[in-house]
């Protein structure tokens, strides 16, 4: 069982390296000895891009939050003067 692929070896198995990621085991493939993409199945892919409905992570994640609605800009404002 592999779960480690060098390129050329992932081209010339890819029906094995597929069975295995169907399998539930993520497949690492590598390029001059450098992870360069991980094969999943699709069920496993559904379940790591699905975003809770919700959730503030999920809303944060959101590309369209951009809002020119929304002020970021800090007060500089230091405070009071304080004397103890």
């Amino acid at each position: 069982m592999h779960s480690e692929w060098q390129l050329q070896e992932a081209k010339n198995g890819l029906s094995q390296l597929i069975r295995e990621a169907v399998g539930g085991a993520p497949q690492h493939v590598t390029l001059h000895g450098k992870p360069v993409a991980v094969v999943v199945s699709a069920v496993e892919y559904e379940r790591l891009t699905k975003r809770g409905k919700g959730r503030l992570s999920a809303a944060l994640l959101r590309p369209d939050i951009v809002g020119e609605d929304i002020d970021f800009s800090r007060d500089r404002d230091t405070g009071r003067d304080v004397t103890l």
